[in-house]
């Protein structure tokens, strides 16, 4: 009996995955070949899409069939498939319920011309443009947490959506810990002589830059029949389906790191969701367990494999004969420590692993002022300029170059900022416990060879899906909840080893 209920759910579970997947395909042209026009009609297509997928998914029967089987989950290995699907669901299913239809498909509409609006004012360095949508996105955000009162604080249940069961003092705890260490090392590595970067920003054929990233990510394991590779202003994956995953980057002609590390970025990314158990297929649990945790996956692929020492010793004479004008006679020190190069600069993306958290942490106190009330979102370009030079010690020129920077605010993903820097600390955390369990990880990685990193992932990280939340998961693999110990262990040592530090700068 309570077998063939669990087959309903799934059944109906099935239905919402395929809407939500219609629906992200029709994000992901609009991000790469969908011309302007389409903004408004794209707006309610989505907003159909969304609403007809929210509407099912809190439907009598999904809370019926969640009632008659908790009980059941009760009897099942709390770890099983049934008894994750169950759990999660529900809890889902709870959030969901005190949303209103109205406002989801008030908030896709919002989005959907914000993003046209976002892509105009950047191009055109003219932040009026996104000021009323971005209005509206905070107006539409405040109602949706406003729905989850009583609340410990407003932005709890924005950042909840990307990160379950965290709040914003545990987050705020962490950054706190982490702020002073990272502002220490930056001061320290300041009063050392620069390391030379500047072949990094000569001029780089486009079609080459994109082909070697493809040769990298496919010895990394990205599935070449399962995925695709395209252009887009900001790079993101977008995943509609284990079997269908997609990503996107941008190559700049005059700066080799763009491409470079993004495509490894966002293939981390894609190998999280290809990696999932088909058994979870079109279900909640088919996804990564937070952004944070995803966020571990890119950053691990991007800097902790894409800028060693060791990937460089195999891959870098292969770049060089992409580019031998350019890098001919640019060393591999010169080289490795060039694209390890610490500088305050004023785009996170292209952030150095010493200073990216300090993009994150202005940008998840804006958020929060945001909502707490003590920001306006039209006072916006002058309180992040002040702050990326109180933090990094930077000033943008114009707003392209600062606050219209990011994607992010005007696809409404608002409480998603924290999970970069969360993940930059799992990262870590988990890349120890792969070595003590792959101690030959280097020489593995020198000769090219990734195949028992990614299995490791497949095995501790990728299969379980959205399964257990994050804070769980991390404990289960390494034996602690997020800890920002190990990164600030391999910052101390990689930047004290390239800059000539002594001493524990951060510790």
């Amino acid at each position: 009996m309570m077998e063939s209920k669990l087959t309903q759910l799934k059944n109906l579970l099935g239905e919402v995955s395929d809407l939500q997947s219609a629906a992200a395909l029709l994000s992901w042209d609009q991000q790469t070949y969908m011309p302007p026009g389409g903004a408004e009609g794209r707006g309610h297509q989505l907003s159909t899409l969304e609403t007809l997928a929210h509407l099912k998914f809190t439907s009598v029967e999904i809370g019926r069939l969640l009632d008659e089987l908790t009980p059941y989950a009760e009897t099942l290995d709390p770890d099983s498939d049934e008894a994750c699907l169950i759990r999660v669901t529900r809890r889902e299913y709870e959030k969901r319920t005190r949303v209103p239809t109205d406002l989801v498909a008030d908030f896709a509409r919002a989005t959907a011309l914000a993003h046209l609006a976002w892509t105009e004012a950047r191009a055109e360095n003219n932040f009026s443009k996104l000021l009323p949508h971005l209005e509206k996105i905070v107006e539409l955000r405040r109602r949706y947490a406003e729905c989850f009162a009583p609340y410990e604080h407003i932005y709890d249940p924005l950042l909840d959506d990307f990160e379950p069961g965290m709040k914003t003092a545990e987050v705020r705890a962490i950054f706190n810990a982490l702020r002073p260490k990272q502002v220490a090392l930056v001061r320290a590595i300041a009063e050392r002589p620069q390391v030379d970067s500047s072949f990094l920003h000569l001029q780089y054929d486009e079609q080459k830059q994109w082909d070697f990233g493809v040769e990298v990510i496919t010895a990394f394991g990205y599935d070449w029949k399962r995925g695709r590779q395209d252009k887009a202003p900001h790079p993101f994956t977008q995943s509609f389906g284990i079997d269908d995953v997609r990503i996107t980057t941008r190559v700049y002609p005059d700066f080799l790191n763009t491409a470079l590390f993004g495509t490894m970025h966002e293939a981390g990314h894609a190998l999280y969701e290809m990696g999932v158990d088909h058994a979870l297929a079109r279900t909640p649990l088919a996804s990564g367990a937070s952004l944070a945790v995803h966020e571990s996956q890119s950053r691990m692929w991007e800097n902790l494999v894409g800028r060693s020492l060791p990937f460089w010793e195999r891959f870098y004479p292969r770049l060089q004969e992409y580019f031998p004008e350019q890098l001919g006679k640019v060393d591999l020190e010169t080289f490795y420590k060039g694209v390890n190069r610490v500088s305050p600069s004023l785009i996170r993306v292209e952030a150095d692993e010493a200073t990216y958290n300090l993009h994150i942490m202005l940008r998840l106190e804006i958020e929060i002022g945001m909502f707490e009330g003590t920001i306006r979102v039209k006072d916006l370009p002058e309180i992040w300029n002040s702050r990326m030079q109180e933090y990094l010690g930077v000033m943008p020129p114009n707003d392209t170059l600062g606050v219209l920077q990011d994607i992010h605010w005007s696809s409404g993903l608002i409480g998603y900022f924290a999970t970069y820097a969360l993940g930059n600390l799992i990262s870590l955390q988990l890349w120890e416990r792969i070595q003590q369990e792959i101690p030959d990880l280097s020489d593995q990685i020198r000769r090219g060879d990734f195949t028992a990193l990614l299995g490791w992932l497949r095995r501790n990280i990728h299969r379980h899906g959205a399964k257990f939340e994050p804070q769980d998961l991390v404990q289960r693999v390494t034996g602690s909840k997020i800890d920002p110990a190990p990164y600030i262990r391999y910052l101390n040592t990689k930047f004290a080893q390239i800059y000539g530090l002594n001493g524990d700068i951060i510790s």
